[in-house]
């Protein structure tokens, strides 16, 4: 069989917003309070599938259109990763491209197109196709030159002009089908740009598999891209890609898993962390407050180091009316277990769930000051398309604006009722960082750590410079829309 000529193939998370990590790697798609960036591995998984291609990820290298412009006149097929706080920014990128190559065939990727394809495609004409789902072999067709009315999972745009959509792509069942990022990580990005303020410097991160049980109402990725059934790659598949990931990157102090919950699957956990305890790295994920002691301590004696945790709310109500499938107890216990194990904890909450009032949004500050995670985060509830959260505001008439990030990228307060304007859920997100941060005993824990590592001072001294900025530009945002975003 003769080879497969292969168009040359441009992946491309666009520059948008200045410091937005909002594009094939990032959970929740704004600027966050510290300058971070997530791998953009949505894209590198496909671009490990066609030889020849290049990524390109231009916010973590500072890159803006002039700088990526360039790139239209050396590509015959464009693929753009695209998100809903940056969808206006990403199409004027393409019409920017199409421009300089109009022999530039371009489509975009993501969650948010993936549920609305049409609507995507219409927007500019500069759009050749969008795709559904999962597109990882969609684009490799593609990009192998078949006619785009014969690929499965996408929309396209006809010679005449009109918007076609093609039969369903169906749902990847042999993940190990999928070659390893780490090559294009190797081949196209400069790891060091990747920064996420809980995990070690620098660090990598990918997937073990895709999907996830649990049927939070507010999470993106399983209700779009993902699905809610746990997809996995094999033991020996994940091992081996860590074990050539440390000849790559000998200078990786940490890998993380980004599956929705990599503790979803226990038995496998077990034996991935086992693996790579022979393979001595060090490593992180994402769980569920659930997973039991004797779960925890075979991960941590083969190299855990940390645990992503959505705790999300201190409220049993608001878990409950989102559909968390998780208890306060056991979250309290598992807590407990896991700071008894010497496993830190990076918890998330989300303030403004369907439920929040002024009283429970005290009782989180609280719970998560009695739980003390090492580090947290917290997040306004952020009513991605696609989501059943985003058609329970759209029904109830709790979503004011659809605008998900401010003029500056940063996550804005979206959701507002008639009890609790989303002004008033804008400001509680200062309190929080305020009570939990500035407390004599945090203050005290973080910066041992200063002082016990000069690498981890500088970090941290940075972070906190980051932090402070942060939280004056959310004053003077909350202080100059307070008349005009409270409910009537």
């Amino acid at each position: 069989m003769g080879r497969v000529n292969v168009l040359r193939t441009l992946f491309l998370h666009p520059p948008s917003f200045q410091g937005f990590d909002g594009g094939a790697g990032s959970r929740y798609q704004a600027r966050r309070e510290i300058r971070s960036f997530w791998y953009p591995t949505w894209l590198a998984q496909p671009a490990a599938l066609v030889p020849g291609s290049r990524l390109v990820d231009a916010p973590p290298a500072d890159l803006t259109l002039a700088d990526v412009l360039p790139l239209a006149r050396e590509y015959e097929l464009a693929v753009l990763h695209t998100s809903a706080p940056s969808f206006g920014h990403d199409v004027k990128v393409a019409e920017a491209l199409k421009g300089e190559n109009p022999a530039l065939r371009i489509g975009l990727v993501g969650a948010h197109v993936a549920v609305q394809r049409e609507a995507a495609l219409a927007a500019s004409p500069a759009l050749d196709f969008v795709c559904g789902n999962e597109f990882d072999f969609t684009i490799r067709e593609i990009a192998e030159g078949c006619a785009l009315a014969s690929v499965a999972g996408l929309s396209y745009r006809d010679a005449g002009g009109e918007l076609r959509r093609t039969p369903e792509r169906g749902t990847l069942e042999d993940m190990d089908a999928l070659p390893w990022v780490v090559d294009v990580y190797a081949r196209d990005l400069e790891i060091e740009r990747y920064a996420i303020g809980y995990l070690e410097h620098p660090y990598v991160s990918l997937y073990t598999g895709r999907g996830c049980r649990s049927k939070c109402t507010f999470c993106l990725w399983p209700q779009t891209v993902g699905g809610q059934r746990y997809r996995t790659r094999s033991v020996g598949n994940v091992v081996a890609e860590i074990a050539h990931a440390t000849k790559l990157f000998p200078r990786v102090k940490e890998y993380f898993f980004d599956d929705d919950t990599f503790t979803d699957d226990l038995p496998r956990a077990e034996a991935i962390a086992r693996g790579l305890g022979r393979l001595g790295v060090t490593w992180s994920c994402n769980a569920k407050p659930d997973v039991p002691m004797a779960s925890l301590r075979i991960l941590r004696d083969n190299g855990l180091r940390l645990l992503l945790v959505g705790y999300e709310s201190g409220s049993q109500a608001i878990l409950n009316n989102v559909r968390k499938g998780t208890r306060l107890d056991r979250a309290r216990e598992f807590t407990r277990v896991a700071r008894a194990l010497g496993i830190k904890i990076h918890g998330t909450f989300i303030l403004g769930l369907p439920g929040e009032t002024r009283e429970t949004i005290e009782a989180t500050i609280r719970f998560a000051q009695q739980i003390d995670p090492h580090t947290l985060q917290v997040s306004l509830a952020a009513p991605y398309p696609g989501t059943a959260l985003y058609r329970e505001a759209l029904e109830r008439g709790w979503l004011e604006t659809e605008s998900l990030v401010d003029g500056r990228g940063t996550q804005a307060s979206v959701i507002g009722y008639p009890h609790l304007p989303r002004a008033e859920i804008f400001r509680s997100l200062e309190t929080f960082y305020r009570r939990f941060y500035f407390r004599p005993r945090k203050i005290f824990a973080l910066g041992g750590e200063m002082l016990r590592d000069r690498a981890v001072m500088k970090r941290r001294l940075g972070e906190g410079l980051d932090f402070v900025r942060f939280l004056a530009r959310r004053r003077q945002e909350a202080a100059s829309s307070s008349p005009t975003v409270a409910n009537p």
